[in-house]
């Protein structure tokens, strides 16, 4: 619209507008298949957003794991240094009553400078794991949530994931669900290609208004319309060119689809195994660890009455620690393969989107 305002005398003023529309006869399907194209586009957008979110949540999740498992394996190492250091006072005081000689005071405090040298490295991991967590919330190393500096063991998850079958992965997992309207646009585009090989038909009209204040009466306001018809058409040559380039695309969506559907069914396969291994492996290492304690008390027990020497406390010892340590190395992996399972899933179990089906492919 053009409009063209002046005024005389500041008294009088004169108004001239012109208007012209148009409106493509959508024959051949080419306005609706760019318009399902264009609304395909967004929803894949949509989705790589949600993408995001998952692996956002997912790696804030991770990291505050990764930093009870350390303060975990943090107190486990410091309790086998206490052990350790209690069994070297104990041989100390022995060979200063002449019961045993040097070679078993050192022996025991080999044993615990092992034992206190895996503490640096812990401590050094579970700061790490705090900076990471506090780099994922947007906060400075500062304002680590106190929830995180406190927690000493990793939480397990309050109910089981809710795996569903193949079809809810599918509305689930955002990767799909981008990969999918992603073919979905692609496959529509097609169909505006070939709606090219036709002639493009617009209806359109014009239409004028006058008025002036100046003049009264029924000739004050004046309106015209003009109907318009236009043709338009293609180049065929070029139209058949762009339907192969629309074709081929199309080709190559419908293969990233399927490469995209198999690893997912193949994370989640992985990632299911990975935990029930993690839990039956964990749960083994409970059994070890609460067996090398009972073996070392009985140990520490008899070498004080005398009836083993103190290489049998030694060996004792040193299962239960290792014990110990397997058994917090395996408390973290179980987390980090539940993290592993909760982004292979999909994540997102109430969000609206996840609950939506997939609009099949037209």
């Amino acid at each position: 619209m053009a409009i063209n305002t002046f005024t005389q005398d500041q008294a009088q003023w004169s108004q001239n507008g012109s208007l012209a529309l148009s409106w493509e006869v959508d024959l051949f399907g080419r306005v609706s298949r760019a318009v399902e194209a264009a609304r395909a586009d967004a929803q894949a957008v949509e989705a790589a957003r949600d993408a995001v979110r998952v692996t956002v949540a997912a790696e804030t999740t991770r990291a505050y794991l990764d930093a009870c498992s350390y303060a975990h394996a943090l107190g486990v190492a410091q309790d086998s240094w206490r052990v350790s250091t209690d069994s070297l006072r104990l041989v100390t005081a022995r060979e200063k009553a002449g019961s045993v000689g040097k070679f078993d005071v050192e022996r025991a405090a080999a044993a615990a400078a092992s034992a206190r040298a895996a503490i640096p490295a812990l401590e050094a991991q579970h700061q790490v794991a705090l900076f990471e967590l506090a780099a994922l919330l947007g906060a400075t190393p500062a304002d680590i949530p106190p929830a995180a500096r406190q927690c000493m063991t990793p939480p397990a998850p309050v109910a089981a994931l809710p795996v569903g079958d193949g079809a809810s992965l599918l509305r689930r997992r955002p990767d799909l669900r981008q990969a999918e309207r992603q073919l979905a646009a692609d496959t529509a585009r097609i169909g505006v290609a070939t709606a090219a090989l036709y002639p493009k038909i617009s209806l359109g009209g014009s239409g004028n208004v006058f008025r002036n204040d100046s003049v009264r009466g029924n000739d004050s306001l004046s309106f015209s319309v003009g109907p318009l018809l236009s043709w338009s058409f293609p180049n065929i040559s070029i139209a058949r060119a762009r339907i192969r380039q629309a074709e081929a695309q199309g080709d190559a969506s419908l293969a990233a689809f399927d490469g995209t559907v198999i690893m997912a069914l193949k994370q989640v396969e992985q990632a299911l195994t990975n935990v029930g291994r993690e839990q039956e492996r964990l749960a083994a290492l409970d059994e070890a660890e609460v067996r090398s304690a009972r073996a070392f008390d009985f140990a520490s027990q008899r070498y004080r009455a005398g009836s083993v020497s103190l290489l049998d406390v030694l060996v004792a010892q040193s299962a239960l620690l290792a014990a110990r340590t397997a058994q917090a190395t395996a408390l973290q992996r179980l987390s980090t393969a539940r993290v592993d399972l909760f982004k292979a899933l999909g994540g997102g179990w109430q969000s609206a989107n996840a609950s939506a089906p997939i609009t099949g492919v037209r």
